[in-house]
């Protein structure tokens, strides 16, 4: 027994240099050369300083601001160290519960919307992150922050075509607005001057 202990300790540095250090630092020396955006968590900087992530959501909940999907994470919306979704099932009133608020909160927020809340405004993503709505979900939404925000809606309603990503290959997943980049892009259209 006493003649294995040696090629096993070996064995086990050996190894474990290979995949604890030095896979690691190949691959991600990989994804820095290849992506460094990506690599560097694909941070949006505003006047030089990071503002946030174009993989995670924020939460906006003022009335000049697109809002994005619920967040189920603790114990803030869009925690990064606690993504997960709240688990709960179709059946669970407190799943009910929360669609119904959130409901209301946006019809409180624009009154005069009649049409239907698309499903993506009151249900979390499985991971409480999520940084994209749907179209549907930013048109809905379109007529109150063009209001708050003294635009006319067209405008908005362009912005949002322009910050609306396609399908990922052409048929992979749906269309998505990345909710951060659209507000950014309001506060830019915002801040010039009119004429």
């Amino acid at each position: 027994m006493k003649t294995l202990w040696r090629p096993m300790a070996t064995l086990f540095v050996a190894l474990s240099l290979l995949t604890g250090v030095l896979y690691p630092l190949l691959i991600t020396g990989i994804g820095r050369a290849a992506f460094a955006r990506q690599a560097a968590g694909s941070l949006i900087y505003r006047d030089g300083q990071p503002i946030g992530s174009a993989l995670i959501g924020q939460n906006f909940d003022q009335p000049g601001y697109f809002w994005g999907r619920l967040s189920a994470t603790a114990p803030m919306p869009y925690n990064g160290d606690a993504s997960g979704g709240s688990n709960e099932g179709p059946l669970n009133p407190a799943l009910v519960a929360a669609a119904q608020a959130r409901i209301a909160a946006l019809r409180a927020a624009d009154p005069g919307n009649t049409a239907p809340v698309p499903v993506d405004l009151v249900t979390a993503s499985g991971s409480g992150l999520d940084p994209q709505i749907s179209p549907a979900a930013a048109d809905y939404q379109a007529a109150r922050v063009a209001r708050a925000r003294r635009l006319p809606l067209s405008e908005v309603q362009a912005l949002i075509r322009r910050y609306t990503a396609g399908r990922q290959l052409g048929i992979l997943g749906e269309p998505t607005v990345n909710v951060l980049a659209l507000n950014l892009a309001l506060d830019a259209l915002s801040a010039k001057p009119a004429g």
